[in-house]
């Protein structure tokens, strides 16, 4: 029943591939435009600037990618016989992939508390920065190293 997914397989994987890298590069530099906000946004002018550019990462490239990489995954996942649940490591991608869907919720709380003037200092977005990173590593350890 579920043989054609064997078929498409690689293409799924390709647009996985793709849609994670769009996401990806969204997370690392939004929390960048929130530093900068944060710390340069005083006047008017450089406040709307950034919250323009936060507003179209996160409306036009960062949501889709995600919707795409969740759809693109889900596809993988209920490919037969590509995962064995019985391992360790499809568990901690799935908690690597929960933890940048979280993120990635934070992310766009922020740019609304920013919105407000009511955002974090520029330190705080700094550490957040990392976040994606280390939640990264975890999901391209689990996949290659299956552990």
């Amino acid at each position: 029943m579920l043989d054609w997914l064997l078929v498409i397989y690689p293409y799924a994987k390709a647009f996985h591939v793709m849609a994670v890298i769009s996401w990806m590069a969204g997370l690392f530099y939004l929390p960048r435009l929130f530093v900068y906000h944060a710390e340069r946004g005083g006047t008017p002018e450089p406040a709307g600037s950034f919250t323009i550019m936060e507003d179209k990462l996160l409306r036009l490239i960062m949501n889709p990618a995600m919707i795409a990489t969740w759809l693109s995954g889900l596809t993988l996942v209920l490919t037969p016989g590509i995962v064995d649940w019985s391992m360790v490591w499809p568990w901690t991608k799935a908690a690597g992939v929960l933890g940048m869907t979280w993120f990635h919720m934070w992310c766009a709380g922020q740019r609304r508390a920013l919105v407000a003037g009511r955002g974090h200092p520029g330190r705080r977005y700094r550490m957040m920065n990392e976040v994606p990173t280390l939640l990264m590593a975890v999901i391209v350890l689990s996949v290659i190293v299956k552990f």
